[in-house]
């Protein structure tokens, strides 16, 4: 299966994410926000660099729960504007016109 590649759009709101939680992870290491959440180091290292921007949504909402986050917060902070329609990004995978 290939997978389609993430638009502009969709990477901002990955890049978005990742802040989100470093942020929100504060001075707690990496490590032991990762062990609390059920997760590798590795995984949250990917997700809070952008590497990893569309994570399972049971990982995200692992990760909200163990930083104090709502997922209602970590959906609307994480989410960019959405793309003005007609442009290639409105629907999350390009136009249609052809």
């Amino acid at each position: 299966m290939v997978r389609t590649p993430l638009t502009p759009w969709e990477r901002e709101r990955g890049e978005r994410l990742g802040t989100l939680l470093r942020v929100a992870r504060g001075e707690r290491s990496m490590v032991e926000v990762a062990a609390a959440a059920g997760l590798s180091a590795e995984t949250l290292r990917k997700i809070e660099t952008g590497r990893a921007p569309t994570p399972a949504f049971f990982t995200v909402a692992a990760l909200a729960g163990t930083l104090g986050l709502s997922l209602d917060e970590v959906a609307v902070l994480a989410t960019p504007a959405e793309p003005p329609p007609g442009t290639a990004d409105d629907t999350g995978r390009g136009s249609a016109a052809a």
